[in-house]
């Protein structure tokens, strides 16, 4: 025993002895691998100008990746929205252009007060929101979206927002409309505007300037075909002022050929345009017309008022929208025996007794058909197997070189009327041959001869 205990003693001994040996080897290792990676260090120091490319491209990485998040942030919302409110737009990467600055970074939520809530993580307190989805077989499609002001590029003028706000909540609906408030709204945009050192107003205007008020408004709602032709219009006019115009000068010569436009292209159109249909209502016919428009008012009251005809009118209602009821009430105070209906139930035998079909499009499309409300190409069809004339009103603004032949090329979704079991469509496309006569300030044609009227707008420009 005595012996296994003295046997062991020198072997327990001698470990600890050991033991400093084997710490002092990482401290030597350490010493020579800083000493190695300071040696490394020394020629891999970077100049100034290296260091700023550097800083220069971390940047742009910076940025890419906080675009990439946007646009896939982005999307998402494009096919989801609450069915109550005006949700975002399902074709907005190819409809609307806005900035990233507009879509903000941080996820937001419509909160009790109508003010954006920023949700900083997956755990949110805050009720999840009724959504549906849009088939991707319509994810082409756009819808309006009420867009929160604090998302606005800072370019934007403020009647600009307040326009697009009017845009999105349907408040102003009409093309004509719409197009025209447009304009004077970049009226407002041109007088405020102050060309900065170094810049011409013909080069820096339109990027600078115009493309965020139209990102803007095409955020809120798709831009309409008169929308569309005036802006390219418009900005034609800007790349003409010649560098050497001076900019009080510019400005009045853009401010004045805006008030040309609207006072030729709309409402001079207009008028001729009421005068000419008002002549094809003869004594003792019996109008149908769809929903309300402006247009369509103006002529039945010049027919009736300016020229003295008698006849009735039957007013077929959107059932969804009820526009039809000012047009029935402002007909009636004048004197007009007015019919309303409320729906398309019975629609052939609303028909029953009618000689005329009176309708406004909201656009032209260059193969003869018609862009109108949603409904309009159902009156159209029963019209024409019962041989009524189908005439339609449109200004040469509102007439585009695009083709279509169906409904779901070119359309929005209706954001207030839509949910997870089904969606609606705010416009229809009537194909030529079911249309008799298109009578705009040009003259009255037959549907296919609609690019001769392109034709003749492009002559006296």
């Amino acid at each position: 025993m005595s012996t296994t205990q003295n046997g062991s003693a020198p072997e327990a001994a001698s470990q600890p002895a050991s033991k400093p040996e084997k710490a002092q080897a990482p401290v030597n290792n350490d010493k020579t691998t800083k000493s190695e990676a300071g040696e490394t260090s020394k020629p891999a120091k970077l100049s100034g100008a290296e260091l700023k490319a550097k800083a220069k491209a971390e940047k742009a990485a910076r940025r890419a990746q906080a675009k990439a998040s946007k646009e896939v942030a982005k999307g998402e919302a494009a096919v989801s929205s609450a069915p109550g409110q005006l949700g975002p737009s399902a074709g907005e990467v190819k409809g609307n252009k806005t900035k990233g600055k507009q879509d903000g970074g941080a996820t937001t939520a419509q909160g009790a007060a109508g003010r954006p809530v920023v949700s900083k993580g997956p755990a949110s307190s805050a009720p999840a929101e009724p959504r549906f989805t849009i088939p991707e077989c319509f994810s082409h499609l756009s819808m309006a979206r009420r867009l929160p002001i604090t998302q606005a590029d800072k370019d934007v003028h403020p009647t600009v927002l307040a326009l697009g706000q009017q845009m999105a909540t349907f408040t102003i609906d009409e093309s004509i409309v719409r197009l025209k408030a447009t304009l004077l709204a970049f009226k407002k945009v041109i007088d405020s505007y102050t060309t900065p050192p170094g810049n011409t107003l013909a080069r820096h205007l339109t990027p600078h300037v115009l493309n965020p008020q139209i990102d803007y408004l095409t955020a809120c709602r798709p831009m309409c075909f008169s929308m569309g032709n005036a802006i390219r219009w418009l900005k034609l006019q800007v790349s003409k002022i010649d560098p050497d115009v001076p900019e009080l000068e510019a400005k009045k010569q853009l401010c004045s050929s805006i008030d040309t436009f609207i006072q030729e292209r709309i409402s001079m159109a207009d008028l001729v345009i009421t005068e000419k249909a008002a002549e094809k209502i003869q004594d003792g016919d019996v109008i149908l017309t769809f929903g309300w428009s402006t247009i369509i008012e103006r002529t039945l009251l010049q027919a009736y008022l300016i020229t003295e005809r008698k006849f009735s009118v039957v007013v077929v209602d959107d059932p969804y929208e009820k526009k039809g009821q000012t047009l029935a009430k402002d007909l009636t105070a004048q004197g007009i025996r007015v019919s309303y209906y409320g729906d398309f139930g019975g629609l052939r035998w609303h028909l029953q007794g009618v000689t005329k079909v009176l309708v406004s499009a909201e656009s032209m499309f260059n193969n003869g058909s018609m862009y109108a409300r949603s409904g309009t190409c159902d009156i159209a069809i029963a019209a024409k197997q019962l041989d009524i004339p189908v005439l339609v009103l449109c200004e040469t603004v509102n007439i585009t070189e695009r083709v279509s032949t169906d409904s779901l090329t070119y359309n929005e979704i209706d954001p207030e009327r839509s949910s997870g079991a089904a969606f609606r469509l705010l416009y229809d496309t009537t194909p030529d041959k079911y249309l008799s006569l298109v009578i705009s300030e040009l003259g009255t044609v037959q549907p296919t001869s609609v690019p001769d009227l392109l034709r003749k707008l492009e002559e006296s420009n």
